[in-house]
């Protein structure tokens, strides 16, 4: 275990480090820039075929192997929000100070395209398969996109096996030990706090049960395949959101008068803790990293944009237009991370668990529960059951969406078949995250998240030219009216098909 722990931490110094992080904010830089600074410039547009179409053409379904897309949008939110939104939230304050929160909101604004482009260019390069159902993902568009350059074809095929690899490996880490993991030990906290020095194989007796509850739940769901998962997730996203946004609504209402402390200590802190007023330059200067560091990998760790992962899902949907579903990739991360993880971020620091004039975290304070904790100094106990609940449907929609990846990947490298096989392999593991230690969970999931990142960004930054073209298409188009060819696919035959399609005015 030690090894393993050394090696996470080496390779999670890579991914994670100056790196990793340039790489992210660069990419979100670089696609927000040549766009147009496309979430703001056109901020009607994109929450007019989003968000307001919900109810009405968006759970229209006109192709027989897609889903809607308000169905696609649930399920992509249904792996996208997870504990990243509420344990995450806390993580990332404890490690990097309130001004961690800022950076979550850098990593989101510039992640919206980031996420925009992963769409466009998953719906652009998506096939079907043998069952006459839709794949598209990162591995497409760097084996067709990136390996279509010249002198590039065998690195384009690499990274696409290499993304499906840690993807893999990622799915049995953020999408389901450590998910399981966190459900675990807010109900230890919450309804098992005596029942766990009674042991079985080394572990409490009330994990392995809440383990095999969980496995027996995720196994009825997951063996009914993406469209089962897709029905549940139609199903429960829109209520636990709501609902959590409603909870959380109502506690930061109570503390309302701490709103302005709040809020000025979230940019106060932005370059670290207050240590760095009377550190030493090389302390002030880590400092401030690991708070930008731990800002945007939470971040990223909540809406995903970057790791190329909720891609695989929007691929699904009965759109045509790759700009259209882009912008669902947009109202993804707005609602993930500028709504949940900010209301969840409000409800921690007017809490009192941090001290807002200095910016550091009470002694003590483990993330795990801060945020039960942070509902509980208010609404008492049925507070802190509120957030059990949330973090257990929150976690368990997040291990169903993953499921879903994972099963995509292994599709792509080895058929629709071993597919299968992966998810009784990916049921079976959850019981082990139910026992498992905590840290080793989170870390081996912030490591595989960013390899999964590594080269899906190396992709999108090689394709920013077609991105281009396929955004300028699109508006010319769109909103601006022009009768010019659209580009739809980069299959002739699907082309064609889509083409037909929206001439028709069916999509």
């Amino acid at each position: 275990m030690e090894t393993v722990i050394r090696i996470n931490d080496a390779v999670n110094g890579f991914a994670w480090g100056t790196f990793g992080i340039a790489l992210l904010l660069g990419t979100g830089l670089i696609c927000t820039l040549i766009t147009g600074v496309f979430q703001l410039t056109h901020l009607m547009h994109w929450w007019t075929k989003t968000f307001s179409i919900m109810n009405t053409e968006g759970r229209i379904i006109n192709d027989a192997g897609a889903l809607s897309q308000f169905r696609a949008f649930c399920t992509a939110l249904c792996a996208t929000i997870g504990t990243g939104n509420i344990a995450g939230v806390s993580t990332a304050i404890r490690l990097g100070g309130p001004g961690a929160v800022l950076w979550m909101w850098v990593a989101a604004f510039l992640g919206m395209m980031v996420k925009y482009s992963e769409n466009v260019l998953g719906l652009y390069y998506r096939r079907r398969n043998s069952e006459g159902a839709w794949s598209g993902g990162p591995m497409y568009y760097l084996q067709d996109g990136f390996g279509s350059i010249r002198g590039c074809k065998r690195l384009g095929k690499l990274l696409g096996v290499l993304f499906c690899i840690f993807t893999v490996l990622a799915s049995f880490g953020i999408g389901n030990m450590a998910q399981i993991n966190k459900i675990v030990l807010n109900f230890q906290s919450a309804f098992f706090a005596g029942a766990t020095e009674e042991l079985f194989l080394g572990a409490p007796k009330a994990n392995w049960l809440i383990g095999l509850i969980l496995m027996l739940l995720a196994a009825v769901i997951i063996s009914g395949g993406f469209r089962r998962v897709s029905a549940v997730s139609e199903i429960l996203i829109p209520v636990m959101s709501i609902a959590y946004i409603a909870g959380c609504a109502v506690v930061i209402l109570l503390h309302i008068r701490t709103l302005p402390l709040v809020f000025s200590s979230i940019f106060r802190f932005a370059l670290g803790p207050s240590a760095i007023q009377g550190g030493a330059a090389g302390s002030a200067v880590q400092l401030a990293f690991n708070t930008i560091k731990n800002g945007c990998k939470r971040g990223v760790f909540s809406n995903e944009a970057g790791l190329g992962s909720s891609v695989m899902v929007h691929s699904n949907s009965s759109v045509r237009e790759p700009v259209r579903q882009g912008m669902w990739g947009i109202a993804e991360v707005f609602l993930d991370t500028i709504v949940i993880c900010t209301m969840t971020a409000v409800v921690v620091l007017s809490s009192g668990a941090v001290d807002l004039n200095t910016g550091l975290v009470a002694e003590g304070v483990n993330d795990a529960t801060l945020v039960a904790k942070a509902f509980g100094s208010v609404l008492g106990r049925p507070g802190e059951w509120f957030v059990v609940i949330a973090i257990t449907l929150f976690a368990f929609t997040t291990v169903m969406g993953w499921s879903y990846y994972g099963a995509k990947v292994t599709e792509y490298l080895l058929g629709v078949v071993c597919a299968r096989i992966y998810r009784l392999i990916f049921i079976v593991l959850i019981i082990f995250g139910a026992i498992m230690e905590s840290n080793l969970a989170w870390d081996i999931s912030d490591t595989f998240n960013g390899l999964m990142m590594i080269p899906n960004l190396m992709g999108i930054i090689v394709l920013t030219p077609l991105i281009v073209k396929l955004t300028k298409n699109y508006v010319a188009r769109r909103i601006r009216g022009k009768e010019i060819a659209p580009l739809l696919s980069y299959d002739p035959d699907i082309q064609k098909e889509a083409a037909r399609a929206v001439f028709m005015g069916m999509d």
